[in-house]
This record gives C-alpha cells, structure tokens and sequence, in this order.
C-alpha cells in the first residue's frame, strides 16, 4: 500500500485495518412451483462467505460458473440483499442504523460489470454517464461534467471525440474503458471488477487489464477481481480466493495458491487450464462429473462428491478454513484450505480426481 493511501482522509482504521470485512455473508434464492407459486426448494447461492481485503491489495476470486462468484460481488454492492451475514468497511458496519448507509458505502465502493453494452444507458452520452452519479450525488453540473472530461482522458479516450457519443458508436474495449472511468465518478476507494474484461479479445483485454493496473496505483484503490480465467487473475492479484459452490475453499497469497494448492478442487482447476507447452498438456480429465445441485448440496464437504481424496469425515463435518496441517504458512498473509484430509492436502501434481462419494 502507498505512502498517499495511508494519508487518505477518509482512512478511518489506517493502514493495519482491513478496507472490507465480510463475515457469514449468506444468500439462499427461493425456487417457486406449481399451482399457487409456492416455493419448493432453496438455491443456496452463497452459504457463510467470510473474507477481507486490505487496503491497496488485489484480491482475485476463481471459481467454477455457478459458484457464487457475481451473487457475491451484488451482495457487496446491495444489488441483492443477503439473507444474514454483515459487511464492514473500514470499521464501518454497512447498516441503516450503528454504522454507515448503503448509500454511503456505494460511494466508496462502485462496481464494473462484464457486460459494457447493457451496463450503459443507450440515451446517454458518454460524459453524461460519467458524470450522472456526481451528480445525483449533489455535484454541480460544470463540476460533474468536467471531472467526467479527465476521466475520459484518464481512461485513453479523448473527452473531445468520445464525450458526446453514445454506447452504439463504440467499440467493447471502449465502452468497457467508459464503465471503468464511470466507476471512478465518486472517487471510490473499493472497485469490483467482475468479469471485467472476459467479453473483449486478447489484445483490448492486455491494454485494459494495464489500463487497471495504472489506475490502481494513479488512485490509491483496492480491488476485489472476479474472473474465471486464471491467468488473468494471477497477472492482477495479490491474494486469490476460491469458491466452490457457494463457499470458500482456499485462500492465501496467489504465489502460495498457484505453486503450492492445498485443496483438491484448486488444483483440478488448475490443471484444467490450457497450455500451449507440449510437456505440460494432459490427455486425462482433472476433474470429473458436474457441480452438485446448489438446492440440495451434499452434506459436509461440498467436493467430496467429486475428490478423489473423501473419507467419512467428510461427509459428516463441514471443514472450516485453517492453516495447512503440515503448518506450512505466512502468519502475515496466511494460506488457508477448507479440507479433513492431509493426505488432499500434501497431494501434489495432476492427482486422479476420480469421483469417490463418502
């Protein structure tokens, strides 16, 4: 973290104090049937999601599709409300009463979605979406239109051809540059980024992810990074979460979590990626069989359906985030797995990962 950030005003806790504290976060969607429309079953989106982000870090979150990766990012934002769980940032509880608004956390923490042609108004401009949000945020018009101008500039598009265009005049890579600096209108200190560049090709996806990077450090901000590509979360994060069907399977440094896994379902994941090395291509499948159904998990440990390694124990007791058993770890960036069993744990290289139910 920068000299500037820790010198920042709003900086409530300094630099020791986590900007995003998420505890027990729990979201469960109801699915309606029949006659009447009454519901029938729960999906269980996001189940008890604990996690911080510190001030000035990157913090990317992997995961299978369906594993809770955007219900997570809406939730932070209340674009969902959770069923339970609390949300503090920088020792502010995110509440109506006891702590700060809703209202007053979006104007620190804003969102880019991967979609940059919905997320914008068609009957807007440019400057005009940049500088909506200042001003429905009592910023005077001048003011809100000429900061949207040098976020323009800041971004790589020129304020004097893009400011009066509107969404269909763009291209994906520009719109998504105009989201960006739209994300920076109120100066937050906390963006999430979900999926942010998974719709543009390599190229518009190398100079936005460098654009990020440059802007990260230009305004002292703290980013929580959603993808399903890992390379692009290596290339950005500090520290990496994985989830798997609406819980936190492993998270630590991303140097620990890319060469050293600890959890059976992160290195399948892994070596599931694509490679263009001949001496590193497999013919076996990582991983087999589908993701269970989110409104009927299996109990315990949600891969043992799925791991090689599953043993009773595994389907009696739901295992909590702790330090590897072999106590191989960084007190200050600590890697943690949510696995029973040492002999997943201490498992190295392409492992079997036969389906074995417990």
């Amino acid at each position: 973290m920068s000299g500037a950030q820790a010198q920042d005003p709003r900086d409530r806790g300094g630099p020791a104090q986590p900007l995003l504290i998420v505890d027990n976060l729990r979201k469960h969607f109801p699915v309606r049937g029949g006659l009447l429309n009454r519901q029938v079953a729960t999906v269980q989106a996001v189940d008890d999601l604990s996690f911080s982000v510190r001030k000035g870090e990157t913090l990317g979150i992997v995961g299978e599709s369906g594993c809770g990766k955007s219900t997570t990012a809406r939730l932070l934002m209340r674009l969902v409300a959770p069923d339970a769980g609390s949300v503090v940032f920088d020792g502010d509880a995110v509440a109506e009463r006891g702590g700060i608004t809703v209202n007053e956390m979006r104007r620190q923490m804003q969102m880019v979605f991967q979609d940059s042609y919905s997320s914008l108004n068609p009957r807007m401009t440019m400057a005009e979406s940049i500088a909506y949000a200042p001003r429905m945020h009592g910023i005077g018009r001048k003011e809100a239109y000429d900061r949207a101008e040098g976020l323009l500039s800041q971004v790589g598009l020129n304020p004097r051809q893009y400011a009066r265009r509107y969404p269909h005049e763009l291209s994906g890579g520009q719109r998504q540059r105009v989201n960006i600096a739209r994300a920076l209108a109120l100066e937050p200190r906390l963006v999430i980024l979900d999926e942010a560049v998974a719709a543009l090709d390599k190229s518009v996806e190398a100079q936005v992810l460098n654009l990020l990077a440059d802007l990260k450090e230009h305004f002292n901000l703290t980013y929580l990074f959603i993808s399903h590509d890992l390379n692009v979360v290596e290339y950005m994060s500090d520290r990496v979460l994985v989830m798997y069907l609406g819980r936190v399977v492993e998270i630590g440094p991303v140097e620990q979590i890319y060469r050293k896994p600890r959890h059976p379902y992160t290195r399948a994941l892994f070596a599931s990626k694509p490679t263009l090395d001949p001496d590193r291509r497999t013919t076996e499948m990582p991983l087999t069989g589908d993701p269970p159904n989110p409104i009927n998990p299996p109990s315990g440990c949600r891969f043992r359906t799925r791991c090689a390694f599953a043993q009773s124990v595994c389907a009696e007791k739901l295992p909590v985030l702790a330090a590897p058993l072999d106590g191989d770890t960084d007190t200050d960036l600590p890697h943690l797995v949510a696995c029973h069993v040492p002999e997943a744990q201490a498992a190295m290289g392409h492992a079997a990962m036969g389906v074995h139910h417990a």
